[in-house]
């Protein structure tokens, strides 16, 4: 299990595990379509992934103004912050939007844990040019 970084670069104990389901291991940079992580409370879920080589789109940079790092909560729910308006606002964007819908730059982890987050397949940015 990796450890994930540190929180506002202030060095915070991760306890807390947290599961990626990963539909498209290779499109987000991955050879595995699970991987399980320890965080600290106060880390969001974007940053956790993309701290430990977990590609999650974010094309406004984690600013709560698109919805391409859509994500499913499986668990846990109940160990992340509410979502606020905004956040409200930007995921009903979304394609596939369910009840368990939420940005992954919004879910600041608050809780003990274990989390559950399903990264979708299709969600990827479809006009991000290539690398050459």
């Amino acid at each position: 299990m990796k450890h994930a970084n540190s929180v506002n670069s202030v060095k915070v104990k991760p306890t807390v595990r947290v599961k990626y389901l990963l539909e498209d291991p290779k499109s987000l940079g991955q050879s595995q379509g699970e991987i399980e992580l320890l965080a600290a409370k106060g880390e969001n879920l974007l940053e956790l992934g993309l701290d430990n080589g977990i590609d999650i789109e974010h094309a406004c940079g984690g600013q709560c103004a698109c919805s391409t790092c859509h994500c499913y909560i499986l668990e846990g729910m109940s160990q992340l912050s509410e979502a606020a308006e905004d956040e409200e606002d930007r995921v009903e964007e979304a394609p596939g939007l369910q009840h368990n819908s939420r940005l992954s730059c919004q879910c600041v982890i608050e809780g003990n844990g274990p989390i559950i987050v399903q990264i979708p397949a299709w969600n990827r940015n479809a006009v991000k040019e290539a690398p050459h």
